[in-house]
């Protein structure tokens, strides 16, 4: 199944340009929005149905999924090089913007969760509130003499639940550096903890 051609009229009103997805995508690659709207025209229809498959959320949020593809996709256009069909590059592209998406909701969610916990009226007697404030004040302190290095991949590991290679990436450097110095951190904290158990 072919897609649809979009025919573009010259200034001069001779005879029409049809242009293909490849086109249209190196036109956005330029900054043409006329492209980017001609591509959505071809194929918001699939990239929504795929995004409704993979979020599994109503139609609003859909939309705004949709929406973020395609500004994702005018941005990324000028490094398309074509090893795809425009198409399957849309889809991939939408699957980056799911999973960024359902990754920073469930971290939204966790946020709302832990804010709530804590303003939370305590139930416990007074004393084991103080414990817990002494041990919650204990655990910040520890982590916060931890050595730089040591203690961005920690926080970024064990409390952003990033995944080593994310760490690697975003702190650059390699994988396997991440995971001695997630050691070294946990094994510093546990010996600073183990006397105010």
């Amino acid at each position: 199944m072919s897609a649809r051609v979009i025919r573009l009229h010259r200034s001069s009103g001779t005879e029409p340009i049809t242009l293909g997805d490849e086109a249209l995508v190196a036109a956005c690659g330029v900054g043409d929005l006329a492209a980017l709207g001609a591509l959505y025209d071809r194929h918001h229809e699939a990239v929504a149905r795929f995004v409704a498959r993979l979020s599994s959320r109503g139609s609003g949020e859909v939309d705004d999924l949709v929406h973020d593809t395609f500004l994702a996709a005018h941005s990324a256009a000028p490094r398309f090089r074509g090893a795809s069909t425009v198409k399957t590059w849309l889809l991939g592209i939408a699957s980056n913007v799911v999973r960024h998406s359902l990754r920073s909701r469930g971290r939204r969610l966790a946020l709302a969760d832990a804010i709530t916990r804590l303003t939370q009226e305590p139930v416990a007697p007074p004393d084991a509130t103080l414990q817990a404030n002494e041990l919650r004040s204990a655990v910040a302190e520890a982590i916060a003499s931890l050595p730089h290095d040591l203690r961005v991949v920690f926080v970024l590991c064990d409390l952003e639940e990033l995944s080593g290679a994310e760490v690697a990436a975003a702190v650059g450097i390699p994988e396997g550096s991440v995971y001695r110095r997630r050691h070294e951190a946990r094994r510093a904290l546990r010996e600073r903890l183990g006397s105010v158990r």
